[in-house]
This record gives structure tokens, C-alpha cells and sequence, in this order.
């Protein structure tokens, strides 16, 4: 397994093959139940997050793995001054699998240049949330069909919002259109 950093290192096809596993797992959720059993997810939530965060350690849990981690950096030795590269050492030697949010772009590539286990980007500041991105896809794939040919409208902060960036290159990927609505001076 490779790092998840940016939706577009990732080709239709590989999303695709995700999306048959999900379905393959929503169907018939006990043949899962161990799959990840004797591992270990650190989830490092640097900023505040409810969805992204427990919906990771959730499917952790649920397919038989352990989770570890911090909701709230000031409770980490990242109040002490230490840097995202020796949190990406440190918490490599503890875990098999690393899901990072940072409010800094670029801050989950940093992460997992210096983590010897993969890592997954749980969002980092107005860059990409990749992971929201792949539910929304998804979500558009199973209800509509297909993305491909779509107008798929994102309204909203298109400046400042990770989630809108990286659908944008997911919809994209896939051979839809993106119609983005703002207001002024949040535009993408």
C-alpha cells in the first residue's frame, strides 16, 4: 500500500477497484471483521475534526484493528516544539497505517516522507482532503451511475475549503464538470 496524500496521484481505475471493495464490504460486512486484525491505525488529528477522525478509527474497529492517537495536538509532545517529521518517526515504530489532518498544506506529504508506514490525508488546510473526496465520488457513482458526463455543482468557500479542491479533481478524473458557485473573493 502506498500513500493517499493527493486524489490525483491515483488513477479511475485504482478508485474504481476501491469503490467494488466498499461494496463488497457493505454487503457482507462479517467476511471483514478481521481483516485488520493485530493492526494498529494512529490517527494524529492536529485540528479539530468529528467525521474524518471517527469515521477512520470506526472502520478500523470494525474490521478488527486497534486505533491510537490524539484529537487535540496540545495534548501530543507537538505542544513541546516537536516537528511533523519526528511525530512521522516516532509514531511510524507504533502504528502500520497513519491518518494526518494539519491545518498546514502540505503537512500530510511531510508526514509520510518522513513515516516508514503509509499515510493517509485526513485533510490539510485548504490543499486537498483526498478521503472526502473518495466518499463523495462514490457516493455520486452509486446513486447516479456514473460520473462521467455529469455537471456536478460545489457551492460554498471554494478558496479556503480543502473538500472542494480535491472533488474538483475527482470529478475531473473521472470525465465530469464542475460548476463552481461562491460568493465573491471565494471563488476557486
Amino acid at each position: 500500500m502506498s500513500d493517499f496524500i493527493l486524489i490525483d496521484r491515483f488513477r479511475p481505475q485504482d478508485i474504481e477497484g476501491l469503490f467494488e471493495l466498499t461494496d463488497e464490504i457493505k454487503d457482507k460486512p462479517d467476511l471483514f471483521a478481521t481483516k485488520c486484525r493485530g493492526k494498529i491505525l494512529a490517527t494524529l488529528f492536529y485540528e479539530p475534526s468529528t467525521r474524518t477522525r471517527l469515521s477512520f478509527e470506526s472502520a478500523m474497529l470494525r474490521l478488527g484493528g486497534s486505533v491510537l492517537g490524539f484529537a487535540d495536538a496540545k495534548v501530543s509532545s507537538v505542544a513541546k516544539g516537536e516537528t511533523i517529521a519526528d511525530t512521522a518517526r516516532m509514531v511510524s515504530n507504533y502504528a502500520d497505517l497513519i491518518v494526518v489532518r494539519h491545518p498546514l498544506a502540505g503537512a500530510a506529504q511531510v508526514m509520510a516522507d518522513y513515516s516508514d508506514v503509509p499515510v493517509i490525508n485526513g485533510g490539510d488546510d485548504s490543499n486537498q482532503h483526498p478521503t472526502q473526496t473518495l466518499l463523495d465520488l462514490y457516493t455520486i457513482s452509486r446513486c447516479k451511475g456514473r460520473i462521467e458526463g455529469l455537471n456536478i455543482g460545489i457551492c460554498g468557500d471554494l478558496r479556503y475549503g480543502r473538500a472542494p479542491h480535491s472533488l474538483a479533481l475527482g470529478v475531473a478524473m473521472f470525465g465530469g464538470r464542475i460548476i463552481n458557485i461562491a460568493p465573491q473573493g471565494l471563488e476557486m
